[in-house]
């Protein structure tokens, strides 16, 4: 899988470490220490120092790229993940590293910008991309919804991936909504994303129980 997606990881691994170009062009400019971590509030509530912030962030990310990469070439039902998924899931990391960078800079050079309102749309097309993928996702150990019963049980497997993607685009859908309309609070953020994340989870234990899947 590695060496049929080589030419892909190579690219998502530049970009994902971008971020480092950008801070280095900036680097006079910027605090240290830098902020890193905000509350709902649009207020930095984390610092990190300059080097961490420039450095270790898309380091970091870049880590968490190839360890997701070899992890999941390493699948032992690999052939049940197709290519477009994994090329998905190895464009996920990049997309956090510039969102980071995008997000970080801008602020610690007093640019004001609404954190809050950028961060939620992107949760909310998150969900509606990967709810997308949900029901063409095979049986496998690395992607998906791993529960006892979807791995035990292919047609668990099948039927909770159709209704969690559902779920999960009509998740994103009104997350973005409500983004847009201002309605959206931290209270309710919590809440839908808990929601997406567990009515899966207790639907395959239900088809479990009351089907025997």
């Amino acid at each position: 899988m590695l060496k049929e997606n080589k030419r892909t990881l190579i690219v998502t691994s530049v970009v994902t470490i971008l971020p480092i170009l950008a801070g280095l062009f900036l680097w006079d400019r910027l605090p240290d220490p830098m902020a890193t971590h905000f509350g709902m509030n649009n207020q930095a509530n984390g610092f990190s120092s300059k080097i961490f912030a420039v450095f270790g962030i898309p380091l970091f990310c870049l880590a968490m790229e190839w360890v997701m990469a070899v992890v999941t070439s390493g699948d032992p039902r690999k052939k049940n993940i197709s290519r477009k998924l994994f090329v998905l899931c190895l464009w996920i990391i990049p997309v956090v590293s510039l969102v980071c960078a995008a997000v970080i800079y801008p602020y610690n050079l007093g640019i004001p910008m609404d954190i809050s309102f950028f961060m939620e749309l992107l949760l909310g097309a998150m969900f509606i991309v990967v709810g997308n993928y949900l029901p063409k996702t095979r049986q496998n150990y690395t992607i998906g919804i791993k529960m006892p019963w979807t791995l035990a049980n292919e047609e668990n497997w099948n039927r909770t991936h159709r209704m969690g993607g559902y779920l999960w685009i009509a998740g994103g859908f009104v997350l973005i909504v409500l983004t847009l309309t201002g309605r959206l609070q931290g209270a309710w953020l919590v809440g839908i994303s808990l929601f997406l994340a567990f009515v899966p989870c207790i639907y395959s234990w239900w088809l479990h129980v009351r089907n025997g899947l």
